[in-house]
């Protein structure tokens, strides 16, 4: 059961994030817009996730694999975000660079906070 809630929550949250770029991606041609709406949309639904499974002990721990290590593990993504801060650096965009990673950090961490103080303020 839960390798299989993980497998669906994956897949959707890889296709949501291919969606984004697709739509995102071409209005910024130097920022990937749509890896940074995905991995800030991302902090702030699992900040959301966090607060419920932590105020809903009795939810089944598949929707939780589904949630959180499914479907936001899929939507999140580090590697692509590594990859598109190395290129600029390449292209000799450092100041791209910089402000690419600072804005997928702590956009993050931010909407995480808020995301956890939703659940929090709704509850």
């Amino acid at each position: 059961m839960a390798f299989g809630a993980v497998g669906l929550g994956s897949a959707g949250g890889a296709w949501l994030r291919w969606w984004l770029g697709l739509r995102l991606n071409p209005l910024l041609p130097t920022v990937p817009l749509g890896t940074l709406a995905s991995n800030l949309i991302g902090g702030y639904l699992v900040g959301v996730a966090v607060g419920f499974f932590a105020q809903n002990q009795g939810v089944a721990p598949e929707w939780r694999l589904f949630a959180i290590t499914g479907f936001l593990g899929g939507l999140t993504t580090f590697s692509t975000f590594s990859a598109e801060v190395v290129t600029l650096l390449s292209r000799g965009q450092p100041q791209w660079a910089v402000a690419t990673a600072a804005a997928h950090l702590a956009g993050s961490l931010a909407l995480t906070a808020l995301g956890m103080a939703t659940v929090r303020a709704i509850a």
